[in-house]
């Protein structure tokens, strides 16, 4: 099996150099670069699988960077940062980041984020049901398409699988915790406030009135659901 190629955004000499180290010593394919306009030359020529992307970025900040890259690749995205308060990792999932880890990081935790990160973008989910329809909603799961009144919306990689998940449970409630690892595919590392940012974002899309949810319905006291009604 061919290497998984990482994309390294970093401006830190040491940090640039000790990641990439650990991570080819885990058989990564790696490139680093240490700013923004080399990282989106570099998304457009060879599309690596996953990038890990500091914020704090010399020029080009890393919020834009990401923006610029959701033009043009949906492979994962982790945010890198010693920004840590909630606001700084909400406007990093609302830039288009599937994940953000704060600095200092554990180098093994890294490597945990970026294997389930690959696991979801390569493999998904089932698709035994080609077509998911509800009302007005109607997902393509062979071509990962999501159309509302026959309108194609456009969901980045996390927020696809998470609608394809909820519908596929469709009435059954799941907690923030229950989402969080089925998505993101972590037990022990995740920040819950994650899920409510893309539950948030994914509203805005499908929903005709997003504070007041047909579909991805809110219960309170234990978690989400998907309903038809």
């Amino acid at each position: 099996m061919d290497k998984a190629k990482i994309l390294i955004v970093e401006d830190d000499d040491d940090i640039r150099l000790i990641t990439s180290l650990y991570l080819e010593k885990k058989g990564f394919a790696v490139h680093a670069v240490e700013n923004g306009a080399e990282a989106v030359e570099f998304v457009t020529k060879e599309e690596p699988e996953l990038v890990l992307l500091d914020i704090l970025l010399p020029g080009m900040k890393g919020y834009e960077v990401c923006k610029k890259m959701r033009e043009i690749t949906e492979k994962p995205i982790i945010f890198t940062s010693c920004k840590r308060t909630s606001e700084d990792k909400i406007e990093g999932l609302n830039a288009g980041g599937d994940d953000y880890l704060t600095k200092p990081y554990d180098l093994a935790e890294l490597e945990a984020r970026i294997n389930a990160n690959l696991r979801r973008s390569r493999f998904g989910f089932s698709r035994n049901e080609k077509i998911l329809r509800v009302n007005d909603l109607l997902v393509d799961t062979e071509k990962y398409q999501v159309y509302k009144n026959e309108q194609e919306v456009k969901l980045y990689a996390k927020e696809y699988q998470l609608l394809l998940f909820l519908m596929k449970h469709k009435e059954q409630v799941f907690s923030a915790e229950q989402i969080y690892n089925q998505i993101w595919g972590l037990d022990m590392y995740g920040d819950l406030k994650t899920v409510s940012v893309h539950i948030r974002n994914l509203r805005k899309k499908i929903e005709d009135k997003p504070k007041e949810p047909r579909y991805i319905k809110t219960v309170r006291g234990f978690g989400y659901k998907f309903s038809g009604k």
